[in-house]
């Protein structure tokens, strides 16, 4: 058996991956719950988000163009700040995955429920983990290319749902000819129906929606093009999340009184919905679940190689450093769906509850695994200096970044209901904290490089 991955991802795999995960659940379904919390002003939360997002990125894709390796911040974290930082860093993204695998396995529930109401949601729950499992065993090659499809499915959905609203909007298709116009935005309670307060407190679910785009470092280690292709994935991020994000949710919102979106599922498949179309509802409904499905599967490749990553670096078990002769590290992917059952099993006694809740409990380690990024890509800076593909208004941007990072750690104390999230994300930290030092999981990495430089 192999022992490294191998580089099968091809430039049009690695800049649909970048597109595709900046359209998941929390697009199609998290974003009524932002909705919900601010109105129309969670517009202006999508587009700082964003902003902030993108400099997240930009610090990352310098990194990785530097060195493409598959643990990405985990492994810059390590390099830069610490073994118990990259430590920390990596077993915290790896919870990342699988709650997040767990709240897009969920929506194939929650969407598969608007066509069989009848059957229990954690069935299609099930059936997911099975699928999405068995196509994360084969090649990385065959992830690409469900990845591409998968992302294809979506872009055309969202660009044609876009100009269609549009046509809604402004040229009276679909009612009668008659304009909708953008009175939608503000007849409801104004753009702050909730208050500023409202838009802040949106925040958290703003930051889980963008959750996973960071997948384009973890790809890096397995890219063929890394130098190429990171770029150019990265520079996209921005325009992606003004069209895909703002663009859509303006559509949305000016279509369907935002107080009235989200009640009965995604606020995509309502609007076409409400506007009669009811085959273009069902339509919708089968791309947001392979939405789900795309979330899915990247979140299961970037769990499992964030293992492989961990082993290699003597901070997991060293048998989940194997690789197939595909290339595929098997024992952590099956290690990481292992964990994804317990999923089904929340499905099964919480139904109702489980999609918010993992978002709101999984924003602490997403804000988590950005801040490192940051703190690592300063220490990354003050090594090597400026690179061909940098950070720009460094160390500025980078601190307007954390300052960001940390409000929003703020925020989720200050709202009793994603306040769990801070307690769950200490005491995974403590936990961590322990293992690290009860088990000698440091005291093996000092032994390990001094054999490597005595040799």
């Amino acid at each position: 058996m192999t022992q490294h991955l191998q580089r099968r991802l091809t430039p049009r795999h690695i800049t649909f991956m970048a597109l595709g995960m900046a359209i998941g659940t929390g697009l199609f379904l998290g974003s009524a719950s932002a909705i919900n919390l601010a109105g129309p002003s969670v517009l202006f939360a999508y587009m700082f988000g964003g902003l902030m997002i993108f400099i997240v990125m930009r610090a990352l894709g310098e990194m990785a163009v530097h060195d493409p390796v598959a643990g990405s911040f985990s492994s810059y974290a390590h390099r830069y700040l610490g073994p118990f930082a990259g430590y920390v860093t990596g077993w915290n993204y790896w919870l990342l995955m699988v709650g997040v695998g767990m709240a897009e396995s969920t929506g194939v529930g929650i969407y598969m429920k608007q066509w069989f109401p009848d059957l229990p949601q954690w069935i299609w729950v099930f059936g997911s983990v099975v699928m999405i499992g068995s196509l994360n065993l084969m090649a990385v090659k065959v992830y690409g290319e469900m990845e591409f499809w998968f992302t294809m499915i979506k872009v055309v959905t969202v660009v044609l749902m876009i100009l269609g609203g549009a046509g809604m909007i402004w040229l009276g298709w679909g009612n009668g000819g008659k304009a909708i116009g953008l009175s939608n935005l503000w007849g409801h309670g104004g753009w702050f129906p909730k208050g500023v307060m409202g838009m802040v407190l949106s925040l958290p679910v703003v930051v889980f929606a963008f959750g996973g785009i960071e997948t384009v470092g973890m790809a890096a280690g397995e890219a063929s093009q890394p130098e190429r292709t990171i770029p150019r994935a990265v520079n996209s991020v921005l325009w992606r999340i003004l069209i895909f994000y703002v663009g859509a949710l303006f559509v949305i919102m000016a279509i369907y009184p935002w107080n009235e979106l989200g009640l009965q599922g995604s606020p995509f498949v309502t609007t076409f919905a409400k506007l009669g179309i009811s085959q273009a509802a069902g339509v919708i409904n089968f791309v947001v679940i392979t939405a789900a499905l795309s979330g899915f599967n990247s979140t299961t490749f970037s769990g499992s190689r964030m293992l492989y990553s961990l082993a290699n670096k003597g901070q997991a078990p060293a048998v989940l450093a194997k690789v197939s002769a595909h290339g595929v590290p098997i024992r952590g992917v099956l290690v990481t769906l292992a964990c994804l059952v317990i999923g089904v099993v929340l499905n099964y006694l919480l139904p109702q509850r489980i999609f918010e809740m993992m978002m709101s409990i999984l924003s602490f380690n997403t804000v988590w695994t950005w801040s490192m990024v940051l703190v690592a890509h300063y220490s990354f800076r003050r090594r090597h200096g400026k690179t061909g593909f940098a950070l720009r208004l460094w160390p500025l941007s980078s601190a307007i970044c954390l300052a960001f990072f940390l409000f929003v750690v703020v925020m989720l104390g200050y709202n009793p209901d994603t306040r769990v999230a801070l307690y769950v994300g200490a005491a995974w930290v403590v936990l961590l904290t322990l293992g690290y030092f009860a088990f000698g999981v440091g005291r093996r990495m000092t032994l390990a490089a001094a054999d490597a430089n005595a040799a």
